[in-house]
């Protein structure tokens, strides 16, 4: 696996790196309260949105921002197609040099005074503006993003109905970067998850690459066990399915319905899955063209997509692009790492 010390290096090179430029279809949404976590917030609001639309909210990895996540994954395109609105939380250089979500700080992750709070708070503004129905929210994200949406449906399950997990992160497994970087690498870590009391619990997709050396894929293992136990659901999966480079499980419920699913795209490295081709979404940096959009797939998931956008069965996949092969990790003093991570300015 990758060392830590070579994560911190990279780490380090991308504070620099901005966002990419990118044609920006959003607008700020402002006067949303609590904010403890001082984020951004960004909206795009179809022009015939109708009472009762649904909302899909977007979380953006590190150094993206929400223009550069929405132009990748297609959201508000889809969005302007099928009458639903999407917000996009955006996090603030000031909270992270690298623009991560903190789904690894115990002040961000929980129900109230960070992050979480913050994006709810979000939610609660869209839905009282737009006229949105509560019972249709859904949430998704990648990587950092990813990880923040695996903690907004643990702490706040009663605001989704669905949720969507792209090369994430278990909740409540890493507290501190020096624990974020261990499990990135696969380290091993309870899945054990306790979450706010629901009357209703929230579904979960969960994406990842078969070749993602930046959070391994032992964290779509651990998601699926920690999702499996929230729902009360059997090791082996009810339904399964495979593509030319891609794999799918579901776990269901007594009348078929799939509570938990796994996502596999063989070969990809770290990133959304995306087809250009389809008319949603651009390949760019983290978002792998691999001739399947995770965009239709989990909207379709979330029966968001008309059943014309959904008729044909995704063509043959190109290649996707394999990250390169991880080598062995060193072991390390704690201290010396902690010392390197606050020189790179990437622990608090």
């Amino acid at each position: 696996m990758v060392s830590l010390s070579t994560t911190i290096a990279n780490l380090s090179r991308m504070q620099g790196v901005g966002p990419a430029q990118v044609p920006d279809r959003l607008h700020d949404l402002t006067g949303f309260t609590p904010d403890p976590g001082n984020l951004r917030a960004r909206v795009h609001i179809p022009a015939d949105l109708r009472p009762g639309a649904a909302l899909v909210v977007a979380l953006h990895g590190c150094t993206q921002d929400a223009a550069v996540y929405d132009h990748g994954t297609g959201w508000s395109t889809l969005a302007d197609r099928e009458g639903f609105a999407v917000l996009f939380p955006e996090q603030r250089r000031a909270n992270n040099a690298n623009l991560c979500f903190n789904w690894f700080e115990a002040a961000d992750i929980g129900r109230h005074g960070g992050e979480a709070e913050s994006i709810a708070a979000m939610i609660d503004q869209v839905v009282a503006a737009h006229a949105i129905d509560p019972a249709r929210v859904f949430i998704t994200g990648l990587s950092a993003g990813g990880a923040m949406t695996a903690v907004m449906l643990a702490t706040w399950p009663e605001r989704f109905a669905a949720g969507a997990i792209i090369g994430g992160l278990p909740y409540g497994t890493a507290i501190g970067v020096r624990a974020a970087l261990e499990r990135m690498h696969g380290t091993a870590a309870t899945d054990t998850l306790a979450i706010a009391p629901a009357s209703a619990i929230p579904r979960v997709a969960i994406w990842h690459g078969t070749a993602d050396a930046t959070v391994v894929l032992a964290n779509s293992d651990a998601l699926v066990r920690q999702w499996r136990a929230v729902h009360a659901l059997p090791a082996e999966p009810q339904q399964a399915g495979k593509g030319p480079n891609w794999s799918h499980r579901a776990w269901c419920n007594a009348q078929g319905h799939a509570l938990v699913e796994e996502w596999r795209i063989a070969g990809m490295g770290h990133g959304v899955p995306v087809d250009p081709s389809s008319g949603i979404g651009a390949a760019g940096p983290f978002m792998l063209d691999v001739g399947l959009s995770s965009t239709l797939e989990i909207a379709r998931g979330w029966g968001l997509v008309a059943p014309a956008l959904d008729a044909e069965v995704p063509p043959p996949a190109r290649p996707a692009p394999v990250s390169p092969a991880p080598t062995a990790a060193p072991t390390g003093v704690q201290a010396t790492i902690e010392h390197a991570l606050r020189t790179a300015g990437l622990m608090r």
